[in-house]
């Protein structure tokens, strides 16, 4: 066991509180990190503000990329020193739906999860919960083998970190979840970072048109950069009039990546006949969807959820990476800004800033 430290929240709706913790030492089958970024994405936020909930004290943060410190005596494709990222869905491979490749969604992943003493606990021995059994805002983490990727020398952590959530989400959307057809058109609402991540997907997949939607103009303005083709401010009107006016019709694929049953519904509605609405972004808890039931009958049209990608997230995270190094994947300019691990609270304030793609919080500054 090691102390570390760690931003903990410990009650729902304030600041994390940086602090000493204890890490246990790695099981058969773990590897310990020493973690040295973490992007912040708005799933934590979500924690932190309590519209999930989560029992406490936990640590927060998901989006991780480190090095390999140690390892546990099972583990066989990890050494110490290795540079890593995480893939957020540890998997049995062996129940019905890690056969069928859809390692996302294990039946058993609770148990693969399960750890015979804490991971983390207070400097006194009580038990800290973490965030998806990760818990990224502590210098030191405990994951599973199978849920870390090694990174090429050539991928900065600080954008590799990026890898493992927003970019396994966005773009695995596109190719696992809907399976967006060369030549399509397809709709993004929300251009923050998943948003832009599947802006990205629609670009590499050979869409014929993507349609960037969001209430602010800078993130549109970057929407372009990632590859949308048309943009919409959702401020300006009715985004679904304005779509079909730039359009002539409806789109192919909708993607909603802000988490509201309002956008979730509007998704649907910029859909032509035959088209497919997938939702990405989290909803709080409690939200329902009101959706006129007709569309799945007269126009056979699809609503669909992904989470984390949909599909294979380490084989998905290692072809991600060879896209960057080709330079048809944008990371470097997905990160706005990295901040030192002392100012992680004044990273989730500037979440909400418009010209704010992905805030990386640097965990040895």
């Amino acid at each position: 066991m090691i102390t570390t430290r760690a931003a903990v929240l410990n009650e729902i709706g304030t600041p994390l509180e940086l602090t000493d913790i204890r890490v246990d030492d790695p099981e058969p089958h773990e590897v310990r990190v020493s973690v040295t970024h973490v992007g912040l994405c708005h799933s934590d936020l979500h924690y932190r503000t309590g519209t999930v909930p989560t029992a406490l004290p936990v640590v927060v943060g998901h989006e991780v990329a480190g090095v390999v410190e140690a390892v546990g005596s099972a583990v066989t494709s990890l050494s110490p020193g290795d540079r890593v990222t995480g893939a957020l869905t540890p998997s049995c491979g062996r129940c019905v739906n890690c056969e069928a490749g859809h390692s996302t969604q294990c039946t058993r992943l609770d148990e693969v999860r399960l750890r015979q003493r804490p991971a983390f606990e207070t400097v006194d021995g009580r038990p800290i919960e973490r965030l998806a059994a990760i818990g990224a805002f502590s210098q030191h983490i405990l994951l599973r083998e199978n849920a870390l990727v090694r990174l090429p020398d050539d991928i900065p952590l600080h954008v590799g970190c990026l890898l493992s959530c927003c970019i396994v989400t966005g773009v695995g959307a596109v190719f696992r979840g809907a399976q967006v057809r060369p030549g399509s058109t397809v709709a993004v609402i929300g251009c923050g970072g998943v948003g832009s991540a599947i802006i990205q997907g629609a670009r590499l997949a050979g869409a014929s048109a993507v349609v960037a939607i969001d209430l602010d103009d800078d993130r549109l303005k970057a929407a372009r950069a990632y590859g949308a083709t048309h943009v919409i401010n959702g401020g300006d009107g009715d985004p679904v009039a304005e779509l079909r006016r730039q359009l002539g019709e409806g789109v192919d694929y909708a993607f909603e990546a802000v988490g509201s049953a309002r956008t979730a519904e509007t998704a649907l509605a910029l859909l032509r006949p035959t088209g497919t609405a997938c939702l990405v972004g989290i909803a709080p808890m409690g939200t329902e969807l009101t959706v006129p039931a007709l569309d799945f009958f007269f126009e056979e049209k699809r609503l669909i959820g992904s989470y984390m990608g949909s599909g294979q997230a380490r084989e998905d995270i290692a072809q991600f990476a060879r896209l960057y190094q080709q330079g048809r994947l944008m990371l470097d300019e997905m990160v706005t800004r990295v901040i030192p691990f002392a100012e992680v609270n004044e990273g989730f304030e500037l979440m909400s800033s418009g010209d704010v793609t992905r805030i990386v919080v640097d965990l040895q500054a």
